[in-house]
Parts: structure tokens; sequence; C-alpha cells
């Protein structure tokens, strides 16, 4: 017991320091050449040495005592920015996926109604446009006899998804994307996804249930990273190399966040398709073969709660 508990210790430490200390200590680096420097001296790197050769000097820095003090409020103070980045990387989650955005409060609300309506004319038109180059593929078949050239097939396929994978009723496209995964097993399987899925978790094996903590794990580090370049672009407003680096993190979030939401996705709607035959022969409901409209109607039937009901 004492060596699992060393252990856990251990493990915690270490994920204590990579997750908060290091990058929190980095963090505090660029404050300090940032108060240091300013705008007009931002590339200054004497006038660094020089001020930090002065502080090396004080007796605060020179003293055990002082560098037993110095070390803590470091550490301290590291922790307590990657706490704020976390929090940051919270909001920002909460906001790009939005999967509740139709109960913020009403300003949010309006702004994100319209940023939905403007993705799903986009999309439409990239609908049409695909729609039509099907069309045009057909008739160069019957016509022809030959199969036309896929390219502008294609392309047209891949613009779409670009905007989004379902029709949009998300903000942005890694909310889009997830939320397409409870779209498409509604409508291939009635399945009612936000319903079934605590029941799915509890018969999965612990496999499929490791690799879907670790893409929810992924989606989580890439909207911290949000949050500290947020945190990197307040220091720009003293030190113009720190809004660089925040513009270096965002692209960086773009391209982890999008990754992470589709594979994040992927696992949802395949852990579904696959498990819920199973979640079924746990429920006591009969069937004659794999997952379909029927079987998911079914489960769907049998897990969804009913409304309270009012007092007589």
């Amino acid at each position: 017991m004492g060596a699992f508990l060393g252990a856990l210790g251990q493990k915690l430490a270490e994920r204590w320091l990579t997750l908060l200390v290091l990058p929190g200590a980095l963090f505090l680096a660029t404050a300090v050449v940032a108060r240091t420097l300013g705008q007009t001296h931002a590339l200054d790197i004497p006038r660094l040495t020089g001020r930090i050769t002065h502080w090396a000097q004080t007796p605060a820095a020179t003293s055990l005592g002082g560098q037993v003090v110095l070390l803590g409020a470091l550490l301290a103070a590291a922790a307590v920015a990657g706490l704020a980045a976390q929090g940051l990387g919270t909001l920002v989650q909460r906001v790009v996926l939005a999967a509740d955005w139709r109960t913020w409060p009403r300003p949010l609300r309006q702004g994100t109604r319209t940023l939905v309506a403007r993705r799903h004319a986009r999309w439409t038109n990239a609908a049409d446009r695909l729609r039509r180059q099907l069309d045009a593929d057909a008739r160069t078949l019957a016509r022809e006899r030959r199969r036309a050239d896929p390219a502008p097939r294609q392309a047209a396929y891949e613009a779409l998804l670009r905007i989004a994978a379902e029709t949009p009723d998300r903000p942005t496209w890694s909310g889009d994307r997830i939320h397409a995964a409870a779209v498409r097993l509604e409508r291939d399987h009635h399945l009612d996804l936000p319903v079934v899925w605590p029941h799915l978790w509890l018969v999965m094996p612990e496999t499929t249930r490791t690799e879907i903590t670790t893409a929810e794990q992924a989606l989580t580090r890439a909207t911290t990273l949000a949050g500290w370049a947020l945190l990197y672009a307040l220091l720009g407003v003293w030190w113009w190399p720190a809004a660089v680096l925040s513009a270096a993190l965002a692209l960086t979030v773009r391209y982890r966040l999008r990754s992470a939401a589709d594979t994040y996705a992927q696992l949802l709607e395949a852990a579904a398709r696959l498990h819920t035959p199973e979640l079924a022969d746990h429920l006591g409901i009969a069937r004659s073969g794999p997952l379909d409209s029927t079987l998911g109607d079914a489960v769907t039937r049998q897990l969804r709660t009913s409304g309270p009901h009012p007092p007589r």
C-alpha cells in the first residue's frame, strides 16, 4: 500500500510539474522580460542581462533563506499562472464547442445565432455545388458511358467538409464536428447519443474507454494551450514579441483543436455503433442482428426518462 501511494504521489507530482509549473515558469520569465524591456527596448538583450545581473547580486538572491523564499514564491506563482491558463482553457472549450449556446445570455446567444446562420448559408451553398457536380457526373456517365473526372467532385466535397461535416448547428468547425456524431447516430440508427452515452460507457471495455479518455484529454490540452495564448496576448500590451508568441500559439491551437475534436468525434460514433448491441443485451432488448434503426429506437426509448409529472 505504501509503495502504491508513493508511486501515485510521484505521478501526481510529475503531472503538477509538467502541466502547471513548467509552463507557468516560462510565462513568468516572459512577464519579467516584458516588464523589464517594454515596447521601446523590446529586443535590447544587453539591457536585460544587465538587469538580471543586478537582481542576482541583491541580498535576497545571494542568501540561502532568500533563495528558498524566492524559489517557493516562483513555484507558487507558476502554479497560479497554470491554473489561470486551465481556467481560461475551460472557458475556451465551452465557447468553441458551444453545446449549450442556446441557453447563453441573450447578447452572446444572438451573436452566436448570427455566426451559426452564416456558417449554415455557406454550407448550403457548398452542398448545392456538390449536388450540381454529382448530377453533372451522373449525366456524363449516362450519356458518354464513362466516369467523369473525380477531381471536381472531390474538391467540392472537401470544400463542404471544411465548413462542417453535417448541417451546421454550432458556431465553430470543432463544435459541429462533435455534434455531427450525434446527428449521424440519430439519422442512421434513431439513437439519441446524449441519452444513451452514460449507459454505453458502463458496458464498454476498458481499452475503448482509455482511447476515448485519451482523445478527450487531447482536446482539453488544446484548449488549455488556448488559455496560454490569451495570457501571452495580455503580455503583448507591454512587450510586442509576446503578441507574436501568442499568435503562434493560436495557430497551433487551431490545428490541435480541430484534430482532437475530429478524433474524439470519430471515437464517440464508432463506440456507439459497436457497443449499442451489447448494451441492448444488458437491457434485455431482443435483437436479431447488429445495430439498426429499430434497435436504436428501442434502446433510446427504454433509457429516456419521462419528465416530471405535474402535481394533482
